[in-house]
């Protein structure tokens, strides 16, 4: 069977990003225009600047992507985009590109869940094999998944409230942190203790999670101790919070690897990149015989390459989007 090069496009949220990824499983190139230092000075991302820059930067982003890769569209067998979730105005630049790119040089056209991206991101490490047991922990989802093929996802338990890492960020607002939050907390913490009592959420056998009421703890905490006066370690106050959100996410996939005999497990999302959680998984996937696949820290943020990853199984299905295709900022995955 002859290599089949994807080409893929990610604009979800504030990085323009595209790959050529070689039969799913390998990253010819990869190209990642971060506004982080713009929204930086917000606090967080704006939405109307972030679609803004998309547009002003995504065809330079493709010219870079081909002349780094010495590859012409020519030599490219797909066009992937990412089409949900995300941010609708950024998801639409993405998504327009790609149906124009697919029109004129007459390629099919792929439409990847961003969500999927994440867990196919571990495909670049090594091809995942079924069953397994996916922990999707992002800004915008955590989520137990069992996997028993490509593209079959069985939703067994998520956070009935905040996901994760908006927690993080919250928590880094709180703290005074910059933008983004979730690396910050994690370095902060290193430098801590836990000491600070916080509320365990979700002490049950569901695999359910919450981590709204560890983030409102956190900022009452907060609010108490400056009306009294007191000084908030705040490096012990982060890793305490790390601690006990860890905890929460280890709890409950040991639930699942008991329950389900899970014998392999992969980790993905932004989320993916924190230390202490790949630290944590590792020694509960030890600690049951588990293999654990991570993706490396440049395929765990936003990237197109997890994008093509994630197409090329619906490439070999011929499962191929039209010029009807629309963004859209919220689709279930499962």
């Amino acid at each position: 069977m002859k290599d089949v090069n994807i080409l893929a496009i990610e604009s979800s949220c504030d990085e323009t990003s595209m790959a050529i990824i070689k039969n799913g499983c390998e990253c010819v190139q990869l190209t990642v225009l971060t506004q982080m230092d713009t929204h930086a000075e917000f606090g967080g991302v704006v939405p109307e600047i972030a679609s803004r820059m998309h547009t002003e930067n995504i065809t330079m982003v493709l010219e870079e992507t081909l002349t780094k890769a010495n590859m012409t569209m020519d030599q490219i067998d797909a066009v992937a985009v990412t089409y949900a979730p995300g941010l609708l105005g950024s998801l639409l630049v993405g998504v327009e590109f790609a149906k124009t790119l697919s029109y004129i040089y007459k390629k099919p056209l792929i439409a990847v869940n961003h969500i999927a991206g994440h867990i196919y991101a571990n495909n670049l490490e090594k091809k995942m094999e079924y069953p397994l047991l996916a922990l999707v922990v992002s800004g915008g989802h955590t989520d137990l998944i069992i996997m028993k093929d490509d593209y079959v996802f069985e939703h067994i338990g998520g956070t009935l409230d905040d996901a994760v890492g908006e927690c993080y960020d919250k928590v880094a607002r709180v703290l005074g942190l910059k933008y983004p939050g979730g690396p910050n907390v994690d370095r902060l913490s290193l430098e801590g203790k836990s000491t600070y009592d916080l509320p365990i959420p979700m002490n049950d056998d569901s695999f359910n999670m919450s981590f709204s009421g560890l983030k409102s703890s956190i900022i009452n905490l907060v609010h108490n101790e400056e009306q009294r006066g007191h000084e908030i370690r705040r490096a012990d106050l982060a890793r305490s919070f790390q601690d006990t959100a860890v905890d929460q996410l280890v709890r409950k996939s040991e639930l699942a690897i008991k329950k389900y005999n899970i014998k392999k497990m992969v980790i993905a999302g932004g989320v993916s990149a924190n230390r202490f959680l790949r630290n944590a998984i590792q020694e509960l996937a030890d600690k049951y015989n588990v293999e654990l696949s991570i993706p490396r820290m440049a395929y765990c943020t936003d990237n197109a390459a997890m994008i093509g990853a994630a197409a090329y199984p619906l490439y070999l299905k011929g499962e191929f989007a039209d010029l009807t295709l629309n963004a859209t900022s919220s689709d279930e995955l499962y």
